[in-house]
C-alpha cells in the first residue's frame, strides 16, 4: 500500500524578484536546487511545517502567504510524497545554508535555465506564471 508524506515548499522572492532556492543535501535529488523545505511533522499545520523548515535550511524568518500548488512527487520505493508549496515573504534573519541544505543562494529568473533543479520545480514555476 502506498503510503503518503505530507511535505511543504515555499517559493520565496526578495525585492528584486529573484528566487530564493536551496542545494539539497540529501536524497531525493541530492545535490539539486529546489525551493526550501520538507516532511511535515506530526502535530504541526502546513504553515508552521513552512516556517520551520525555511528557518532549518536558510536561517530565515517567513510570513506564510497563498499555497501555490500540490503535487505529488513517488519516492522511488512505493510510497508518495505530497507536496504543498506555498507563497512566502521574508521577515528576518541572514541567509545561511542549514543542517539539511548544502547551500542557499538567491537566483534571478533568467539563470534558473543554467541551474540543476529538481524534476518539474521550472514548470511548476513557468505553469505559475512566475518564470516566462
Amino acid at each position: 500500500m502506498t503510503r503518503r508524506i505530507r511535505a511543504v515548499g515555499a517559493i520565496i522572492r526578495d525585492k528584486q524578484g529573484r528566487f530564493l532556492l536551496v542545494q539539497r543535501r540529501n536524497e531525493p535529488q541530492a545535490g539539486r536546487w529546489t525551493v526550501p523545505g520538507g516532511k511535515v511533522e506530526p502535530g504541526e499545520t502546513l504553515a508552521e511545517a513552512v516556517i520551520r523548515e525555511v528557518w532549518e535550511e536558510t536561517g530565515l524568518v517567513v510570513e506564510v502567504g497563498e499555497r501555490a500548488w500540490v503535487v505529488d512527487i513517488p519516492t522511488g520505493h512505493g510510497d508518495v510524497f505530497e507536496v504543498h508549496d506555498y507563497y512566502a515573504s521574508v521577515r528576518s534573519g541572514r541567509l545561511a545554508a542549514g543542517t539539511d541544505a548544502a547551500d542557499a543562494r538567491w537566483y534571478a529568473a533568467a539563470d534558473l535555465s543554467d541551474v540543476d533543479t529538481t524534476t518539474g520545480l521550472v514548470g511548476h514555476l513557468r505553469r505559475a506564471g512566475l518564470l516566462p
